[in-house]
């Protein structure tokens, strides 16, 4: 059952056609445009060396910070749209509150881009976060991956290569309603945003067809071992596809010895305090979410 304000907001939106490869070419041109000018916020494009990935770094306006928190931000988007733009309000929050480095990223896309491709992009990224700590004014030991829905299980997927190939620190990974499970097996449902047939869709963009080698960091609920992760934040709406795959990595974070806290949100659809950040719910989540960082961050 849906909160009944976002119901009643869910209901005014036009409906959304189902996602098929005509569908996906239609809604990628309106995607986030670019971030605009602002006077509270530094802005620098960066494209990373060799690897060719986009990135947009946001810091606090004036001096260059010190000893600052630096986040990756991975969008949402099912692996198939969106840019590095896409709910950029969120780790925005974050900049405010805690005088944070945003580092978003604009990772290849499927079905252009399958397989590892995406998360190797975000990785990459991560490195570059970390060789360049010092000129952002970034701490080190203070680096959070994070990120919505497909971004989340980007993070994911990014604190297992960190963790297996003795990559750079992560402090924490927050995952917003991650979609971490390409099997698409889930018993929940999501109403009006991102449905099973969407998510088989993506998966198979990404994917290319059936496979049986698929690495854990593409999938990362297909990870036999969550132990000596950093820290997680995962939430989720009841009412969306993603909620049991999420509770279950949570849970398997636990059962591992590692330190999880779950949020699953009475009433919430996926990407609801995105979509909508003012509706009640949202805000809570929020606030909850914010409140997490800044205990762990402290």
């Amino acid at each position: 059952m849906l909160d009944a304000e976002l119901g009643t907001l869910l209901a005014g939106m036009p409906p959304m056609p189902p996602l098929t490869s005509e569908t996906l070419n239609l809604i990628r041109p309106y995607a986030a445009p670019p971030f605009p000018s602002r006077d509270d916020v530094t802005r620098r494009e960066v494209t990373i060396p060799g690897a060719h990935v986009p990135l947009t770094v946001l810091s606090p306006a004036g001096e260059l910070p010190s000893g600052a928190p630096g986040i990756l931000w991975l969008h949402g988007g099912g692996m198939v749209m969106g840019n590095r733009y896409s709910q950029i309000d969120i780790p925005l929050e974050w900049l405010a509150e805690f005088g944070a480095v945003v580092v978003s990223v604009d990772y290849r896309l499927a079905p252009e881009a399958r397989g590892v491709t995406p998360v190797l992009d975000c990785y990459a990224a991560l490195e570059w976060l970390a060789a360049n700590a010092a000129e952002l004014g970034v701490d080190p030991e203070r680096v959070v991956v994070a990120g919505a829905s497909a971004g989340g299980g980007l993070a994911a997927g990014v604190a297992l290569l960190a963790r297996d190939h003795g990559g750079p620190a992560i402090a924490a990974q927050v995952l917003i309603g991650p979609m971490l499970d390409h099997r698409n097996r889930a018993d929940s449902t999501s109403p009006g945003t991102w449905s099973r047939e969407a998510n088989e869709f993506a998966w198979g963009c990404l994917l290319g067809g059936p496979h049986s080698d698929i690495p854990p960091y593409v999938s990362p609920a297909l990870a036999g071992d969550l132990s000596g992760l950093p820290p997680a934040y995962v939430d989720a709406g009841s009412a969306e596809l993603f909620r049991d795959e999420d509770v279950a990595y949570a849970n398997r974070i636990w059962a591992a010895g590692g330190q999880a806290e779950l949020h699953v949100w009475g009433g919430g659809f996926h990407g609801f305090d995105a979509l909508f950040p003012g509706a009640a719910l949202s805000a809570a989540a929020r606030v909850t979410r914010t409140g997490w960082l800044s205990r762990l961050l402290s």
